[in-house]
Order: C-alpha cells, then sequence, then structure tokens
C-alpha cells in the first residue's frame, strides 16, 4: 500500500472557505514529487448531478509536494466532486483519479466523492468536544437514592452484584442509580477532559434501560424526577459541560400512555401513532420485541405532539428549566421507515428544525449503527454514532484470543477476525468516505459503548491504551462510555453496563485514567487533533503511522499492536520540514522514533502508540 499519492480532504488546508450556496469554493491539492510528473489537474464537480470540469492551477512548490488548486461551485447544498489528473509516462500520458476513498488508476462511483455541503455544521464546542456517555442506572448512587421504593419490574441488585449478559433477569436488575450520583462525579467527568455529558433515557420506563418509555413528559421519579435533572444540567453549565439527552423517534415502551390509549380505543387519536393489524390485534415493534411498539409517522397528531412547537417532547426538555443541550436519537436509521414507507429524512428534518427554532446552539446525533453514510450529508442529523468506519476495523485491527467470546455487532461471527494494518485503513477509507468531511468530524467514534462489548475484553492485553491514543487523535468526536477509563469489561452490550467500582479502584485503573486524561487535555490543546486533516503515511501488518495536519502544527501518530523491526519513513513523505526533532506529546508502550536529516525511523518491541508534534503545513502563495 503506497502513500506516496496525491491528497485531498475537507479540512481547512484544503478547502479554505466555508462552503455556502452559490459561491465558488477553492478546493487545493498536494501532489509528492515522488509520485511523478503531473501535466494536468481537473476537479469533476457534480451541478445538477450532470458532470463539470474545471482545470486546476499550480500554485507552487513546498518542500517536496506540489499543490494545486480549483475551484467547485456550489450549484446544489450537497455538492460531489473528485480530481482527475494526467500524469506523463513513458508512451504517453495516463489519466488517473482522486476521490474521498482514495487514489485509483480507473474511473470510480460518484457515492466516494468529496463533498462540500452549505447546510450549518454542528456547534462549536460539539466538533471540539469529547462525550462521555452514561447509563444513569449504574454510574452514581446518592444518598436519596436508598428512600426511593423499588418498582414491580424490577430486580432488585446490591452495586457489587454481577451484571447478567444474557437471560430473563438482564434489562431487569435494578441498581439504583440516580442523576443526582451523576451530579457528584462531574468534577471526575471534567477531570478526563470530557466537555459532553451523554445521557441514556431518562424517562419513566419498566426496565433498566429505559428506551421503552411510559411517558415522554417527565423524568423517571427513581432518578430523582424532573429537578433532580435540572440540577444535573445546572452544574454541568456551571463547570462549562454541556448535556444531551437520548431520545426514542423509532418507538416507545408498551407501558406508554400514548399506547396504552390506542390499545383500548381503536378510535382514539393515538392509535394513529402506531401500526396495528385491521383487527387490533397485532402491531409493529422494534425487532418484533412487543414491549417496544414502532411508532406511525405518517400521523399528523404524532408529528404534532412530539416534534412540531414549543410543546413538543423534542422541544420540552431543552427549554428552561430544563436546559438540555440537544440529544441522541435512538436506532434513528429506522426512524419513520416500515415496509414501503420511508419518512426518515421528513422527521429528522422536522427534529433539527424545532431544535434550530428553541435553540440554534444544540446538537443532534443520530444512532445508525451499520452503513451510515446515506442518511447523513449535513441537513438532518448533526452526525451519527456509528461503527463501521472506525470501532469495527478497529476492532479487528486489535483483536485478542478472548475475542471471539464477544458479540461482534449482531453478527453471527464468533467475534471480530484478526486484520492487517493495511485492511484497517482500507475498511475506515472505503466507510468514512461516503460521509461529508464537515459531517465526518461531527460523528461520535468510540471504542465501545453501552451497546457493545467492552473493548478491554475484545482487544490484546494493553490494547484499549493503543485504542484511546487512536481514537483522541482521529476525526470526529470522542467518546468514552464511563468505565473506559477503569478499563471495565464486558462481552455484550448488557454486561458492559457495570457498576462504576469507585470503592474498588486499583493501580492499573489510575492507568488508563490517567491516559484518558491527558489524551483529553490534548484535544483541548492542540488544534490539529480537532481541526487538522488526515493522511495516511504507512500501513502494513501490526503498524499504523498517520499525520492530522493543520496549518499551526501538525501531530504524527504511530500506533503498534506487536513488536516490529524498525520502519524508516522518508521526511518528504511527512511533508514537512523539521529542524531536529519532534515534539513528544504523549506515548506508552515500546514505540520510539529516531530523526534524521532525510527519515524517521520508527522501532518497537511490543504494543505501544506515541503523538508527536510537527511543524504546521505551508501553502505556497498563488
Amino acid at each position: 500500500m503506497s502513500f506516496q499519492v496525491p491528497h485531498h480532504d475537507g479540512s481547512a488546508l484544503y478547502v479554505p472557505l466555508a462552503p455556502s450556496l452559490g459561491a465558488a469554493v477553492p478546493v487545493r491539492l498536494r501532489v509528492p514529487h515522488a509520485f511523478g510528473s503531473v501535466e494536468r489537474v481537473f476537479v469533476r464537480s457534480l451541478r445538477d448531478a450532470e458532470p463539470h470540469y474545471d482545470e486546476a492551477v499550480l500554485l507552487g512548490t513546498e518542500g517536496a509536494w506540489d499543490w494545486w488548486e480549483a475551484s467547485v461551485l456550489l450549484v446544489n447544498p450537497v455538492t460531489r466532486y473528485r480530481f482527475l489528473f494526467e500524469v506523463a509516462g513513458v508512451g504517453g500520458s495516463s489519466w488517473h483519479w482522486l476521490n474521498a476513498e482514495g487514489f485509483f488508476h480507473r474511473d470510480t462511483p460518484d457515492v466516494h466523492d468529496f463533498q462540500l455541503v452549505s447546510h450549518e455544521p454542528a456547534p462549536t464546542w460539539a466538533r471540539s468536544g469529547v462525550i462521555y456517555q452514561i447509563f444513569p442506572d449504574r454510574f452514581g448512587r446518592s444518598s436519596s437514592a436508598a428512600a426511593r421504593e423499588v418498582p414491580d419490574w424490577a430486580v432488585p441488585c446490591e452495586w457489587g452484584t454481577p451484571v447478567q449478559p444474557t437471560g430473563p433477569d438482564t434489562p431487569y436488575q435494578f441498581y439504583g442509580g440516580d442523576l443526582d450520583g451523576i451530579t457528584e462525579r462531574l468534577d471526575h467527568i471534567q477531570s478526563l477532559g470530557a466537555t459532553v455529558v451523554y445521557l441514556t433515557p431518562f424517562f419513566p420506563a419498566r426496565s433498566n434501560h429505559r428506551y421503552d418509555a411510559s411517558t415522554f413528559t417527565r423524568v423517571d421519579p427513581l432518578l430523582g424526577g424532573d429537578k433532580a435533572l435540572i440540577r444535573l444540567v445546572e452544574a454541568a453549565h456551571a463547570r462549562g459541560l454541556k448535556v444531551i439527552g437520548d431520545l426514542t423517534t423509532n418507538h416507545t415502551g408498551d407501558a406508554h400512555e400514548w399506547f396504552r390509549t390506542a390499545s383500548s380505543d381503536p378510535a382514539s387519536e393515538e392509535a394513529g401513532f402506531y401500526y396495528f393489524s385491521e383487527d387490533g390485534s397485532e402491531y409493529a415493534s422494534w425487532f418484533g420485541v412487543p414491549s417496544l411498539p414502532k411508532l406511525n409517522w405518517l400521523s399528523p397528531a404524532l408529528r404534532e405532539r412530539f416534534v412540531s412547537g414549543p410543546a413538543s417532547v423534542v422541544a420540552r426538555f431543552l427549554h428552561a428549566p430544563f436546559n438540555l443541550d440537544g440529544w441522541r436519537i435512538d436506532v434513528a436509521n429506522m426512524t419513520g421507515r416500515h415496509g414501503d414507507v420511508d419518512l426518515n429524512r421528513s422527521v429528522a428534518s422536522a427534529v433539527r428544525s424545532t431544535m434550530r427554532s428553541v435553540n440554534p446552539d444544540t446538537l443532534l446525533l443520530a444512532e445508525s449503527t451499520n452503513d451510515a453514510a446515506q442518511d447523513f450529508d449535513g441537513d438532518t442529523w448533526h452526525g451519527a454514532m456509528t461503527y463501521s468506519n472506525f470501532t469495527r476495523p478497529l476492532w479487528q485491527w486489535l483483536a485478542g484470543s478472548t475475542a471471539d467470546q464477544v458479540n461482534f455487532f449482531g453478527t453471527p461471527l464468533p467475534g471480530p477476525n484478526r486484520i492487517p494494518a493495511e485492511q484497517f485503513v482500507e475498511l475506515h477509507s472505503v466507510f468514512a468516505a461516503a460521509f461529508p468531511w464537515q459531517v465526518r468530524t461531527q460523528n461520535m467514534i468510540a471504542l465501545n459503548t453501552h451497546d457493545t462489548a467492552r473493548a478491554s475484553t475484545v482487544m490484546v492485553p494493553g490494547g484499549q491504551l493503543i485504542g484511546l491514543g487512536i481514537l483522541f487523535s482521529m476525526p470526529g468526536i470522542p467518546t468514552l462510555f464511563a468505565g473506559d477509563e477503569f478499563g471495565l469489561e464486558g462481552v455484550n452490550g448488557e454486561d458492559s453496563r457495570t457498576p462504576m467500582p469507585w470503592d474498588a479502584l486499583s493501580a492499573e485503573h489510575q492507568d488508563l485514567y490517567d491516559a484518558v486524561a491527558h489524551l483529553g487535555r490534548l484535544r483541548r490543546e492542540v488544534p490539529a487533533l480537532v481541526e487538522g486533516g488526515l493522511r495516511w503515511v504507512y500501513a502494513r501488518g501490526d503498524l499504523l503511522v498517520y499525520v492530522r495536519e493543520h496549518a499551526a502544527a501538525s501531530v504524527l501518530v504511530v500506533a503498534s499492536r506487536s513488536g516490529f523491526d524498525g520502519v524508516k519513513v522518508p521526511l518528504d513523505l511527512l511533508g514537512v520540514p523539521l529542524d531536529g526533532q519532534a515534539t513528544d506529546l504523549w506515548s506508552t508502550g515500546s514505540v520510539s522514533a529516531e530523526w534524521t536529516a532525510d527519515s524517521v525511523a520508527f522501532r518497537g518491541d511490543g504494543l505501544g502508540v506515541g503523538l508527536w508534534q510537527l511543524p504546521g503545513v505551508a501553502i505556497p502563495s498563488a
């Protein structure tokens, strides 16, 4: 796999102006001298779906790279484009293509073209943030929790009772964590560098996960009720933290007040909120689970109550006194889709519109666990909670001997198959390419979540540290699931929802905590880790090398899953001149770098990851 090829991405180095509809946007291209003699470059853009070609001009040379620039006219809110090269060679010229997936010697489909979007981006606080996800029942218990009566559906558990990964009690094990228990630990969350607290559902329900809401009008009294959420958000805001909630637009619980009315009165308005059979004896539900009846978004009354206006479910908790900063939408990919009905984009647009009208500085994230890009072009959901472009390939590259014991994202496979670094880059590139760069930087990226096995169970011993270094240095919003900082384990999503071991922390827990805290600080202080582009430098077997490029300073990342012989990379490939050694930002394990006048040699005798700060990338004047 050669990386001595032309490069472009959506970062400010290559797209220096914020795209706006009708504007001519400059797009830059960088070509290494080692690639060959480029005679002409064209940018091919789609205007109302018809290809249009504009010739690029040579801006000049910086180091061992030539810079070219062309212009793309944004005729449409989402404008696709790619580059076409004429390269001199023996016997005549040859033609090649560059799109968001990579460099090709053949024509490519439009789906992986670069994309410029004129839709407003997610709030700056989100794109530069770190998310900390909390499953409220398992994070912390305040002193008030003991006085609350255990509900009839619950299987009461002590804080140290083992979680059951499967079985009839799994959704009903009740540990009694509450919102005040989270408020009491906000200093811990902030110390990790997290800036956003993401709460899984807080509505009343008949399960510990609360995705089967029985109402959307109030906060579950078992969590402390409305006042506890108000206290949590106020305390978080006082620390500069944001708080987002979790909303199920695809379904309710079968105990929901709407569904109970619908079931008892077929003539009711609420009956139109769901998909009932003609005789009313059956109804559609999420994956056939009867406790999760599916919402029918053909109903105007449902839209009115759930989405439209200041009194809607979407708006209610964004207003004072709650003042949430946004929503994560559960199974958003299924919302509004049922058989021949597809209202997904319509519902998403309505949710976004209401949120914008209440508070334009709110964040809208959406779960779409598989290939999510088709639903994310910037005008509906801000970003995706997805796994295909990051979590899945990372698990496969760092898979350990116990990986065959975990649930691999619902597939029938016995855990992730182990892949080399080349395939990690290939998988990441092909799944990430279909997102506009703007959306890609707004996607949640995670080692694991409350719906997956824990990375510490999947990966080779020590692999979670390597994964953390990669997580915090890739485009997207790094997302931690509570307990990642302590190396908690789990073979599936339910098993991963372990109560936080506040009273049983060891030195090993501290090592991971320190790493997360340091990496969280780097995300705040090093612009390249948030705003920089992404260019691969080396990928083979056990070793990954890439650069987050930025005008102020770039960051070189080297990650190894095992020992490797010395690998030498020419400094020309790093793309910047170096005067002496680069600055060490953070490292763990055995990876080291030795710098010479024209190359850098990486060595390692085991797992390791290192981040080095390099000089910024200079762009020649036109």
